[in-house]
């Protein structure tokens, strides 16, 4: 279990580094998501969002990830949230996708900050890679992909007050979820 462990760490390790290095990654991760097709439509239609520029996930039967993102509503930078998730069963290899989580109204917002929101074991999530098909979904997000990261298709649908979409940014891995993912939420707003 120790050596499990260990080969988890470092696999997140790799992933979550290689995000270091960009520049200004939440306005890159923006960007991405505003020009991956339909997921830049929710935008405009949400009243908030969480990205993460960066998660990173690493397994051996027992898997985790975690990942930092930011929190804004309408626009306004108002806080830091971090997700983390442990999951177990038959998945193993390493990989790091971005994750933007749109919120509808208020309501949800409130929901994903009270600080005990985690995804039901029905959210599930493949993350979009440039140059293959691939769906997002939490209960009802579908999305497609073509060309290049920039050029990604997305459709998707509100459920429960959100919608999540994610794109790939490498590794390979058996398995893609967001069941399970737990979220801890920092206001700015409150410092």
């Amino acid at each position: 279990m120790k050596r499990i462990t260990q080969v988890i760490g470092l696999t997140l390790a790799v992933f979550l580094g290689a995000g270091v290095a960009i520049a200004d990654k939440y306005s890159d991760a923006d960007t991405l998501f505003r020009n991956a097709g339909e997921s830049g439509r929710f935008f405009s239609e949400s009243y908030g969002y969480a990205i993460f520029p960066t998660v990173g996930e690493g397994a051996f039967t027992v898997g985790g990830a975690y990942g930092k993102g930011r929190v804004f509503v309408h626009g306004q930078y108002v806080g830091d949230t971090s997700m983390a998730q442990l999951s177990l069963g038959f998945q193993a290899g390493g990989k790091a996708f971005s994750e933007v989580i749109f919120f509808k109204d208020k309501r949800a917002l409130d929901k994903f900050e009270s600080g005990s929101f985690a995804f039901s074991a029905g959210a599930s999530a493949v993350a979009i890679t440039a140059g293959a098909s691939g769906s997002v979904a939490t209960n009802g997000v579908t999305s497609g992909a073509s060309g290049t990261e920039d050029h990604a298709r997305t459709a998707g649908t509100w459920n429960d007050g959100m919608a999540v979409f994610t794109i790939a940014k490498g590794g390979l891995m058996y398995a893609a979820a967001i069941a399970g993912q737990k979220f801890s939420f920092h206001d700015r707003r409150s410092s």
